[in-house]
């Protein structure tokens, strides 16, 4: 058993990797994200809602044509910042995308709209998290949640769950925690807060908090493979061999390829040759 968990170990990826979601879930991350102008406050006016909207369906349909209509949208205020860095997110150009999303969010606090400049923070914060910037995500979660302009419920939640994932890539395990336990409070029937919590217990050792929560994960979401093989893995480091090769064969069924059936590959063959070595 101590031979099959050092190997099992080893061949771990990384929490960012761990906790990609099924398809509604990545959808779900995305729409929160999407800076669409229906989802913003009463600070707008209908006239620039609407141009708002026309900027991000232009970056939509074209990334560079949505980055020339922010640019020429010189009297749009935060709102051209807000499309800009919707538009550099859609390239993937990660850099960009937080320079404009944190100067829009600093034009909305100037201007005292608190729930805007709130989520443009969280907005600069996941481009952050999406370009491996972990500290400069850290600091723009830290004041997305420094007042209330971020109400309880979904969206305060979300922010802690995507400030404790910066916190792991910080290596500080305790400050995650702090905030996913934060976001089970504020969103319980979120599977991904339930998988990442899972997989933080197990990483600090906590078999039995780690065995509590990816139950959780299942139950929310009992079809989505990165929680099976979370299961696994929490199944192996119990001492429940058999409890781990169900679930991570659960998880070539649900995913045949990619990644995550690469890795279940991997640990299962491990599996079978500690195995064979005890017998």
């Amino acid at each position: 058993m101590i031979l099959a968990t050092l190997l099992l170990l080893q061949a771990a990826y990384p929490p960012e990797t761990e906790a990609v979601m099924n398809r509604a879930r990545r959808e779900a991350t995305q729409a929160r994200s999407s800076t669409r102008a229906d989802a913003l406050s009463v600070y707008l006016q209908p006239e620039v809602a609407k141009k708002l909207q026309q900027c991000i369906d232009t970056a939509i349909d074209n990334p560079d044509a949505g980055i020339a209509f922010a640019k020429k949208w010189t009297d749009g205020g935060w709102s051209a910042d807000q499309c800009l860095g919707f538009a550099h997110a859609r390239k993937e150009d990660w850099v960009a995308a937080v320079t404009a999303f944190e100067r829009a969010a600093e034009s909305a606090q100037k201007a005292v709209a608190k729930a805007d400049a709130a989520r443009l923070w969280a907005q600069a914060g996941n481009a952050a998290l999406a370009g491996a910037m972990a500290a400069k995500a850290r600091g723009a979660f830290d004041r997305a949640l420094a007042d209330d302009g971020l109400p309880q419920g979904p969206a305060r939640g979300e922010a802690h769950l995507d400030r404790a994932r910066a916190l792991v890539a910080l290596g500080d395990p305790a400050g995650a925690r702090a905030d996913l336990d934060s976001a089970l409070q504020q969103v319980p029937q979120d599977p991904l807060a339930w998988l990442l919590s899972a997989t933080l217990a197990r990483r600090m050792d906590d078999l039995s908090r780690a065995a509590k929560d990816i139950a959780e994960a299942k139950r929310r979401a009992p079809d989505d493979p990165s929680v099976a093989l979370e299961a696994g893995k929490i199944a192996v480091l119990s001492g429940d061999n058999a409890g781990a090769r169900a679930e991570w064969t659960r998880v070539l069924s649900l995913a045949p390829s990619g990644e995550q059936a690469a890795e279940v590959r991997e640990m299962l063959a491990r599996l079978d040759s500690s195995a064979g070595q005890s017998r």
